[in-house]
């Protein structure tokens, strides 16, 4: 049976959705946003030259750092202050995430409500400034020492001054960027982290086809390669929207009511969804492989061949290549645990087993209480491996299979599933906009109506 929110996406036209004046606004600063932050992606850090830096990125393509370049929308190749995008924010949310159900006094300040979010909020831009620095300072050291190894210079004039000036920079392109996802969440559509997240991607989406198509017009990938991709990844976009609606549904059932049809009991459904997790665990997962990745890439291309530390970070880069056997690996690992994690933070079984005794609800067959609470465990389980699996095939396999058949295409499973799962969620918000603003209009016709009749 269709929702509500779908029974009204069926009837939509341009007349209701004219009407629907705070709607339009929310759209209008989105958008706005985002082109506010594509515009920046294009604003170089002071001091590059813009030539050297082009030269140098096309003789160290591949690697980790172009899956990183493709989430910010080509910024970091560009070398703009926002080249960090909006990971370190992701990565330092995740340390406060982590740290809150590990200290008490931490999730003593959860549990304050509103100001305890907000404080909580405040350790995670802080943790934002810091990482950012850190990741900041290694990319301009291995943007230095890349342009001397390749003989390229850059940089216009290296040392302490353009360190200081360039981290500073890009502290305060991530912190702006920051600051507009907060934003485009409170004044606009959809959440504004992930939208900044998907804009990137889906900016680096013309670039990455004409790579593809140019390929198969030279021959360097074979026709039926290349039909192959197009097919898999229409295949694998009607897979990830049919798993984001997928629903377990649980029956609840209330105590019987004296009604105008006579004695009745009331029966609804608890929705459980099969990614309850959402898009977070790839996000969380890639940030924080991201994270030591950069650092150690940029750091070996500073002190490879100085000395046995030099050495081993220039092989962990290697052995840690995206593409590469414990690169997967690890990046499926962090995705199971991601989903199990944010899975409890979403869902709380004991809470809504409470609520649902307090109400007089209850699951037909199962007790009230502890039995309830143990039963919502037992079911969100199970269905959260399936979520989990889910993810890690998309994330994984799609990427193995293009490298396996070294077709340069890098909207991997990532960035599709990321793109498809914004998408549906900023869809299902500004359906619920509507609906709103019909129900409102509805109200308001029967309040004159009552007038009238007075």
């Amino acid at each position: 049976m269709a929702s509500a929110a779908d029974q009204l996406a069926s009837s939509i036209n341009l007349a209701k959705f004219s009407k629907a004046t705070d709607l339009k606004k929310r759209l209008w600063f989105t958008l706005g946003a985002l082109i506010v932050f594509r515009m920046l992606s294009y604003v170089p850090l002071p001091g590059i030259d813009p030539t050297a830096l082009g030269l140098l990125a096309q003789q160290t393509q591949g690697g980790v750092l172009d899956f990183f370049n493709n989430f910010t929308g080509g910024a970091l190749s560009r070398m703009s202050i926002v080249a960090m995008g909006v990971m370190p924010y992701i990565t330092a949310s995740i340390v406060i995430q982590l740290a809150t159900s590990l200290s008490p006094q931490l999730n003593a300040i959860k549990k304050e409500g509103e100001s305890g979010r907000k404080r909580l909020n405040q350790y995670t831009r802080y943790g934002t400034v810091l990482l950012t620095a850190v990741q900041g300072y290694f990319l301009v050291q291995g943007l230095e020492a890349a342009g001397a190894a390749k003989g390229l210079s850059p940089v216009v004039e290296p040392g302490l001054a353009f360190t200081l000036t360039a981290v500073v920079s890009l502290i305060g392109g991530t912190m702006f960027l920051m600051w507009i996802g907060e934003q485009i969440t409170s004044r606009g559509i959809g959440n504004g982290i992930s939208l900044i997240i998907m804009a990137g991607i889906v900016a680096r989406l013309p670039v990455t086809l004409v790579q593809l198509f140019e390929s198969g017009r030279s021959g360097s990938i074979d026709p039926l390669r290349l039909i192959f991709v197009i097919v898999g990844v229409a295949l694998l976009v009607l897979f990830i929207c049919f798993m984001e609606r997928a629903q377990r549904r649980i029956l609840i059932q209330y105590p019987k009511r004296q009604t105008a049809r006579g004695v009745q009991a009331e029966r609804s459904h608890l929705p459980l969804k099969l990614n309850t997790a959402g898009v977070i665990p790839p996000i969380f997962a890639s940030s924080l492989l991201l994270l030591p990745l950069t650092i150690t890439q940029f750091a070996g291309q500073a002190v490879s061949g100085e000395s046995w530390w030099g050495d081993l970070v220039s092989n962990l880069n290697i052995w840690l290549r995206h593409g590469s056997p414990i690169y997967m690996s690890l990046y499926a690992a962090g995705i199971i645990f991601f989903s199990f994690f944010y899975t409890a933070v979403v869902f709380n079984p004991e809470e809504t087993a409470d609520n649902l005794k307090r109400y007089g609800g209850f699951i037909p067959g199962i007790r009230p209480g502890k039995n309830t609470e143990q039963y919502f465990d037992y079911v969100l389980t199970r269905i959260t491996v399936i979520g989990a699996a889910y993810l890690t095939i998309i994330c994984l396999v799609p990427e193995w299979a293009f490298s396996a058949m070294s077709i340069p295409f890098l909207m991997g499973g990532t960035s599709l599933l990321i793109v498809v799962n914004v998408t549906m969620d900023t869809v299902t918000q500004i359906q619920s906009h509507l609906l709103a603003h019909q129900y409102g209009d509805l109200i308001k016709k029967a309040k004159l109506k009552g007038g009238r009749a007075r």
